[in-house]
């Protein structure tokens, strides 16, 4: 029987060390662990692919939690009916000690094995769809606030003030004011907007 274990971080940000350590405290050897440092979005993992590859049957594979066998419930399961089923091996998730397949291997084990398996799955997939849901109310409240998203404007260009003042006189043309500021015409008028309600009296 070999041990293998297998790491995914979502991106090169995040940090890979409590998946690491984890696998090593089990005994699993640095040789044996891999890893793929990117997003699960189309699950093209190379270091993932490797490993399905060099499983044989009787094998041994330790993952930190469910969710990095896939993106959502389907993967989860499909990845986890490929490896039991199709491969043979054997899997143990660390963050949960029911999903042991070594463990009951009878038809009463495997059943209960696989509900587990399956609520797990929903709750990782339904956990994800959460957190995305609590960061999109979260930006819509923050904009709500006026906090702007993406990279601070440009400076205005120091002609802005007198050509803005021009402009709002009637002297000159948004087209004109905009070549004169050297932005777009629609950038002008953008800015103007945001310039004007900055320039606006407080109400007593």
């Amino acid at each position: 029987m070999n041990i293998k274990g297998y790491i995914r971080v979502s991106n090169h940000d995040q940090n890979e060390n409590r998946q690491l350590v984890a696998l090593q405290e089990v005994g699993v050897l640095n040789a044996d662990i891999y890893m793929d440092k990117q997003s699960g979005k189309d699950f093209e993992r190379p270091q993932y692919k490797k490993m399905l590859r060099k499983l044989k049957r009787g094998d041994l594979l330790y993952i930190k939690s469910i969710d990095r066998l896939g993106r959502n419930y389907t993967e989860i399961l499909e990845q986890w009916r490929i490896l039991t089923k199709e491969k043979g091996v054997d899997i143990v998730v660390l963050d949960m000690p029911l999903l042991d397949t070594r463990r009951g291997k009878d038809l009463m084990g495997t059943f209960l094995s696989d509900i587990v398996l399956q609520v797990l799955s929903f709750v990782a997939e339904n956990e994800r769809v959460n957190i995305r849901q609590r960061q999109a109310e979260g930006i819509a409240a923050a904009k709500a606030r006026g906090v702007r998203f993406g990279r601070p404007s440009a400076p205005l260009p120091e002609n802005f003030h007198g050509v803005y003042q021009r402009w709002r006189a009637g002297k000159i043309n948004g087209t004109e004011a905009a070549k004169e500021c050297g932005m777009a015409i629609s950038t002008f008028r953008y800015r103007a907007g945001i310039y004007e309600k900055a320039k606006l009296p407080q109400r007593q």
